[in-house]
């Protein structure tokens, strides 16, 4: 008997239900993928996005520590200055109306806010903004914290708005003194507008909070004087009554953590309507009570490494479902097997030239992210550069008081030629007035020697690998350095084979690496009274290798394998920094820079020598 029709329905309809079973759990799968490869692709973005904030914001702490103590050095030798305690001892009109010309042009070199000189009353007379309508001229500042602390402490360091200019800044405070008594206060004012206009060219908002977390300077304006937590009544009350933020809210800045990742603040910049994902880098900022925090925005690599994972799962995706369809039409249909093969690699084909056309478009974002990564890398050598030319003048304000002292003395010396000189023109002994005269044309030019090498070494310019002498490098250094050696009684041993050989590089940071490294010598040798530096020289057929050695107690151990990492210094007051550019001086010329303990610290620099065809 023939099997009835509703029997074979269960038949037919089996492998229906196989298929679709296959398809739902292919579907399933490839919907977890997904899910995974874009859970992994966006962890990886976060990952890059805060490498490259961590990088920023240690470049850009580094940065304005140098400025805060470049800063700093002025109001300290300013206060040392015979006519600035000559003008609050008499107040002699004229004496005061230059010294008003001087820190005008003072201010102007040195791109710093306003120079003030404030009398014990605490009235301004003297003042470097003394033509502008902002003058701080007979004010009276005697109630501003910086001017009490300073008054009664020696120095004082204070962050607040100006109630004349309007223009917050960081006052910078140090007593002057006449026979130990305290006759009035110098006050230079730090501004920071063109550091942040510097940070404004990065797409990371970047900020410097203080102690309370009061926003003091930062690249975006509206950020400014608002909270990153809030402030209880009696601190709100407190602030408003020293006037140091004059008449600002002090409004709670909007910097809401994600769900998804703590670490990533949900912020609303000024002038957006909705807010976006930022990812928070912050470091404090040294010899400060200043954190500086670096907002990294997540969205555009996020979002694009998790379209290429999505994109590479849908494909993988395609694949698969295209290869287990073709085996199974193989299977069950060899009959028609071309035909239908033929109709699958149609449609795989063109769902792939889909994909393909997705792929491409992200990887012109990508490109699009290389391309601003590379302007980022320009901007980042710009940095380094203005970071060398500011620990060049942290430098000079070092080895200013040993500059000075060896200007002073052929001075002083040319006076007393040039009285003699008179005497005995007097006298009419023509003789010795000559010799004197020639005396005080080799003791000027001696002065011209000083000096110049002081502009050539203070001097901002790019780097330019040339020959260059190594005797008239190291003679250079000396210069500006000897004064200093011979006070603190240390010998100074030079011993180079060739003194005239030439090697490549820039003459003025080459002296600005033995100036660092023989300064470093000296104060390692500041205790001991048998103190000795020696430079030697060892040349080769292509290299030249110099060593700048001490007897001095050597480097810890736990330093020397991190001298050259930023911020790794024995010094209590040290930036960390100057071992770390003198390295990359070096190394840009294309030779080494190491250190070791031998008898003491032990300097080997590695330089290339010039060849005599390029010379």
């Amino acid at each position: 008997m023939d099997a009835s029709p509703s029997a074979d329905r269960p038949a037919r309809r089996r492998p229906i239900l196989v298929a679709a079973g296959v398809v739902a759990a292919i579907a399933l799968t490839l919907l977890g993928l997904d899910r995974v490869a874009d859970y992994a692709a966006r962890r990886w973005a976060l990952a890059q996005v805060e490498s490259s904030a961590a990088t920023a914001a240690a470049l850009r702490v580094a940065v304005l520590r140098s400025e805060i103590e470049k800063q700093r050095s002025l109001p300290l030798a300013l206060a040392q200055d015979p006519d600035v305690r000559r003008a609050l001892e008499i107040g002699n009109a004229a004496r005061i109306d230059a010294l008003n010309t001087r820190f005008e042009h003072l201010a102007a070199s040195i791109r710093t806010g306003v120079i003030y000189l404030i009398d014990a009353d605490g009235h301004t007379i003297v003042a470097s903004n003394y033509r502008t309508p902002e003058s701080f001229l007979n004010s009276d500042y005697g109630f501003r914290p910086y001017f009490r602390l300073a008054l009664a402490q020696g120095r004082a360091e204070h962050f607040a708005f100006g109630t004349v200019s309007r223009r917050p800044g960081l006052y910078l405070a140090q007593r002057v003194e006449a026979d130990g008594v305290p006759i009035g206060v110098l006050v230079l004012k730090a501004e920071f507008d063109a550091l942040e206009d510097e940070w404004r060219r990065f797409a990371e908002p970047t900020f410097v909070t203080d102690a309370r977390h009061i926003v003091l300077i930062s690249s975006v304006p509206g950020f400014r004087f608002r909270t990153t937590r809030p402030l209880d009544k009696v601190e709100r009350e407190a602030i408003r009554e020293s006037l140091q933020f004059g008449d600002s809210p002090l409004e709670l800045l909007d910097l809401d953590p994600t769900a998804a990742d703590p670490a990533v603040k949900r912020v609303r910049l000024p002038g957006q309507a909705k807010r976006e994902d930022f990812l928070e880098s912050s470091l404090p900022v040294p010899t400060t009570d200043w954190t500086l925090s670096v907002l990294a925005p997540t969205a555009a690599t996020t979002n694009l490494a998790g379209t290429a994972a999505r994109t590479s799962a849908a494909l993988l995706g395609v694949v698969a479902i295209g290869s287990a369809g073709l085996w199974r039409t193989r299977r069950r249909r060899r009959a028609r097997a071309e035909a239908q093969e033929a109709e699958a690699r149609r449609e795989l084909e063109a769902r792939v030239a889909d994909r393909t056309t997705e792929l491409s478009a992200a990887n012109a974002q990508l490109r699009t992210e290389m391309e601003e990564r590379r302007r980022s890398r320009l901007a980042i050598d710009a940095l380094q550069d203005e970071l060398v030319q500011a620990s060049k003048l942290a430098v000079l304000g070092q080895i200013a008081a040993g500059v000075a002292h060896e200007v002073n003395q052929p001075v002083a010396a040319i006076r007393t030629f040039a009285e003699n000189s008179r005497a005995f023109l007097a006298q009419g002994q023509t003789g010795p007035a000559v010799e004197n005269l020639a005396t005080i044309a080799a003791l000027t030019e001696r002065i011209g020697a000083i000096t110049g090498e002081l502009r050539a070494f203070a001097r901002k310019s790019a780097a330019r690998l040339e020959p260059v002498g190594l005797g008239t490098v190291v003679d250079g250094a000396l210069l500006l350095l000897r004064y200093r050696l011979l006070q603190n009684d240390i010998t100074l041993k030079v011993d180079l084979d060739v003194p005239e050989v030439q090697v490549t590089g820039d003459r003025v940071r080459l002296e600005q690496v033995f100036v660092n490294l023989i300064q470093n010598a000296a104060e390692a040798l500041d205790t001991r009274r048998d103190g000795e530096i020696r430079i030697a020289s060892a040349t080769g057929a292509d290299k030249v290798v110099v060593t700048v050695a001490d007897n001095g107690p050597g480097l810890p151990p736990e330093v020397l394998g991190a001298l050259f990492l930023p911020f790794t210094t024995t010094k209590t007051q040290g930036l960390g920094l100057g071992l770390v550019i003198s390295k990359d001086i070096i190394t840009e010329s294309g030779g080494t820079l190491a250190v070791a303990n031998a008898g003491g610290a032990v300097f080997t620099i590695t330089l290339p020598r010039a060849s005599e065809a390029t010379s």
